[in-house]
């Protein structure tokens, strides 16, 4: 079954899968940290893409042995983003959800936390998404004990050990406390944070962690989520912020609700119209490119080796028309190549005037085979001795 212009229905679904991986694909290289590598390798490649159009050998040769390197630096550059792409793949396969936080302990989270700031005491709170976050925890003390007023306010007492450390939520229970998070290094949202500030915005960009954050020198409220540091005004948007990211991240029914997706895609629509680009842009070089056609292109008819004292007045026909077999690609980015038929005019001084073309005497790009020339014989009218 084929639609208009030859565009069959697993062709559009084609694009459309394609399209959605670029997204998705796109969209987390604005959070990777390794994301300037990335666009630098993303620019040799087009620059390598340049190389091979127009037959540039030697710069072919030297990014090809780069390449073999690079296959080994990606692993090592891009082991935490490709770690977390494959455990965002098997939390979305298995539908896992993150424990659940009740009601009344998010309203004892919501008045600590103001009650710290107003108290000018330094905390930070851990509430892990979908995806595990061990991995990025160091150090602490394991706890397990029932999320209350009293033992956050004991733990969190500066005279004692585990203060600077953050404490790790998981459902109702204080699972971890003193625990060392990795540390961002986006200066420009950090601002005047601290060492905290840091630590919660650096666990935000390795998964999808909630991170909550308050601040002893500004005794100010401030939540990391998804590689964004935003401060919080009030307990009311605070008690919204982590229902909505409690909400979101224990539900386990897949897909989300209509709502959020079309927000997601609002929210990320030039990441969306640049994946559809490229994802057409690939198709058609991949599947209508690769299609095998003849085409026949007008070639000029180059003179040479002639002997001295010759002088060419005239060659008949001066151009013929040569039959090449390729791929569509091909055809296409060879069409500035130079191509010619190459005649050797040594034999005039035998008397020759009439020459036989051969297929051996097509120069043309070697993506690109002649399969036939027509007329088959050029004449030419010379003077000389």
């Amino acid at each position: 079954m084929q639609s208009f212009g030859g565009l069959r229905p697993a062709d559009v679904v084609d694009v459309v899968l394609v399209a959605a991986l670029l997204w998705l694909g796109i969209a987390g290289l604005r959070t990777s940290r390794a994301r300037l590598a990335l666009l630098g390798l993303a620019a040799v490649g087009a620059l390598f893409g340049v190389a091979r159009a127009f037959e540039l050998q030697l710069t072919t040769l030297l990014l090809q042995g780069f390449f073999v390197v690079t296959a080994v630096m990606l692993v090592v550059v891009f082991q935490d983003d490709l770690r977390r792409l494959f455990e965002g793949i098997a939390v979305w396969v298995v539908r896992r959800g993150a424990p659940g936080l009740p009601e009344d302990a998010e309203r004892v989270l919501v008045r600590v936390s103001f009650r710290l700031a107003a108290a000018r005491i330094g905390a930070l709170f851990v509430l892990p998404g979908r995806e595990p976050i061990e991995r990025h925890l160091d150090g602490g003390i394991y706890l397990d004990g029932r999320i209350s007023e009293p033992l956050l306010e004991s733990l969190l007492d500066p005279r004692t050990a585990g203060h600077d450390g953050a404490i790790v939520i998981g459902g109702n229970k204080l699972s971890r406390f003193g625990v060392h998070l990795p540390l961002s290094t986006d200066w420009d949202q950090l601002g005047g944070g601290g060492t905290r500030h840091a630590a919660a915005l650096g666990l935000a960009e390795r998964s999808d962690a909630l991170c909550l954050v308050i601040s002893e020198e500004r005794g100010e409220v401030s939540i990391a989520s998804e590689g964004r540091l935003v401060r919080v005004g009030s307990p009311d948007e605070l008690a919204r912020l982590l229902h909505e990211f409690i909400e979101r991240s224990t539900r386990t029914r897949m897909p989300d609700r209509p709502g959020e997706v079309f927000a997601k895609i609002r929210g990320r629509w030039r990441e969306g119209v640049a994946a559809c680009g490229l994802a057409l842009g690939l198709w058609l070089l991949a599947v209508p490119g690769s299609t095998v056609e003849i085409f026949e292109r007008r070639v000029p008819i180059v003179v040479e080796n002639l002997p001295e004292g010759y002088a060419i007045d005239a060659v008949e026909p001066s151009e013929v028309v040569v039959r090449f077999e390729g791929q569509r690609r091909d055809r296409y980015l060879a069409g500035g190549a130079e191509v010619s038929v190459r005649l050797d005019a040594l034999l005039l001084k035998l008397g020759r005037r009439t020459f036989a073309l051969s297929l051996d005497q097509v120069q043309a790009p070697e993506r690109l085979r002649a399969v036939a020339v027509a007329p088959s014989k050029v004449k030419l009218s010379v003077q000389g001795p």
